[in-house]
């Protein structure tokens, strides 16, 4: 593990989408991956939180966007949600990172609607009233 105790990093909150398989337990042989929302994330860790059931010191491995797979041990399990310590570091700005990627513009269906171009010779300004 990176670092056991990763209180001391950076910790970005979000909401974000991840794939986590747990390892096989004795009391499950064959997990299947669960779908979790990720609420923060640091170079050594996140929380995690959904229907997946883990034990503290429980091995799992997650599909990150943007990341890729990372692997960790569970370090504390509270209800529904339990926060994992990364065995290697990552960085944890790719998560945020443009989906649609490169130097492309967002499609016209994904932009703020007064950014989007009009063709009806409106030029964009409000009237206060």
């Amino acid at each position: 593990m990176a670092s056991l105790d990763t209180r001391e990093d950076d910790r970005d909150s979000m909401f974000l989408m991840a794939d986590i398989l747990p390892a096989a337990t004795q009391d499950d042989p064959d997990p299947a991956p669960a779908r979790m929302r990720v609420r923060n994330l640091s170079s050594g860790g996140m929380m995690a939180e959904g229907d997946l059931r883990v034990v503290r010191g429980q091995a799992i491995r997650a599909e990150l966007r943007g990341i890729g797979m990372v692997e960790g041990t569970v370090v504390w399990v509270r209800s529904n949600s339990f926060g994992v310590a990364f065995a290697e570091n990552v960085d944890p700005k790719l998560a945020r990172t443009k989906v649609f990627g490169g130097d492309k513009e967002a499609p016209v269906y994904a932009r703020a609607a007064l950014s989007a171009p009009r063709h009806d010779g409106w030029n964009g300004k409000l009237r206060r009233i």
